[in-house]
């Protein structure tokens, strides 16, 4: 951890009215894609003590496009409560001292998501069967479609990008490389999910995933099936943005669960560097790959052969309904 003397910009990337403030910032442990560690010229974020997320902003449109999207969405009223709470809460930018130590260096400040949980279990799964965008460069496009196909993108809809599951205070924690994660079968993917909510530790090749907290953190009404559910609801709708390339987040505290108490379970979507209008059309590519997620989450709760143990189904009789009523159009 370290002191450094943050400049505030306001509005963002605006320099002409700075003031200095000085905080301890850190790389934060529980980032499970994306630029973990800086490296090939790119820093890592950073977070502080106070529950904010500095994202370095890359040095071509991406970052400035990033930017505007927060902004807009921040503000735009046409955006439901319900809606605005899945998106990280935007706090503008700020200079900075890049976590490579090559200067000051505009970042986003965004929640951090998991700041208020000590042992998080966390996966980011990046949505749609194509992570291109029709306005890009041709060797843009020609890349994300080699990725796109070799990786289940192109035959789930959406790929793992990485995950971290904690244990328990003896076994820790399982974080796997995330090339092995990206390019699962229907079949490992589904194991995976699983895993992320049992009891027993996920890297244990004699036990099977009980699937123990499924009804707790998938099921119920305030469960990520509904979160999942709400979203898609308003993109079934709205036709402002066009999603590319963007994750989901799941996250919740897996130590809460094994004392008996609630698993504070949340989805928030990120990484917005590749948004584009939606020009009046709904933006089917990552509706589609959103309901194929729904579709395997909704499995795991309705299918009593899915776990070793049977999932209780009391409060997520409506949501496995509502999900059956997904439509994967554009996938």
């Amino acid at each position: 951890m370290f002191s450094l003397a943050l400049h505030w910009t306001h509005p963002p990337l605006d320099t002409r009215q700075q003031f200095s403030v000085h905080i301890m910032l850190k790389v934060p442990d529980h980032q499970v894609a994306g630029h973990r560690q800086a490296r090939d010229g790119q820093p890592s974020p950073l977070i502080d003590d106070a529950g904010r997320f500095y994202k370095p902003l890359q040095d071509d449109d991406r970052g400035s496009n990033e930017v505007a999207f927060y902004s807009s969405f921040s503000s735009n009223m046409r955006v439901p409560g319900h809606v605005r709470r899945l998106f990280p809460v935007f706090h503008g930018t700020q200079l900075i001292e890049a976590s490579d130590g090559s200067g000051l260096r505009p970042h986003l400040v965004l929640e951090d998501v998991v700041s208020s949980r000590s042992h998080p279990s966390v996966m980011d799964i990046k949505i749609g069967s194509r992570t291109w965008y029709p306005e890009a460069s041709e060797d843009y496009i020609q890349r994300c479609f080699k990725k796109d196909r070799e990786t289940s993108s192109l035959s789930l809809g959406f790929r793992i990008s990485g995950l971290q599951i904690y244990g328990n205070e003896e076994s820790r924690l399982w974080k796997p490389e995330n090339k092995l994660v990206q390019n699962l079968s229907a079949a490992d993917v589904k194991v995976v999910l699983k895993k992320f909510v049992s009891s027993n530790f996920p890297v244990d090749p004699n036990s099977d995933p009980d699937c123990s907290f499924a009804a707790s953190v998938y099921g119920g009404s305030t469960g990520i099936l509904a979160q999942l559910l709400e979203l898609k609801a308003w993109l079934e709708d709205q036709t402002m943005y066009h999603l590319n390339s963007c994750s989901v987040l799941m996250v919740y505290e897996k130590e809460k669960m094994l004392k008996g108490e609630r698993s504070d379970a949340e989805v928030k979507l990120i990484d917005f560097a590749h948004v584009t209008e939606g020009k009046g059309i709904i933006d089917h590519n990552f509706l589609g790959g959103l309901c194929s997620v729904i579709k395997f989450i909704s499995e795991i709760l309705t299918s009593p052969d899915e776990c070793t143990t049977k999932v209780s189904l009391q409060d997520s009789d409506k949501n496995t309904n509502d999900s059956e009523n997904c439509t994967t159009e554009g996938m």
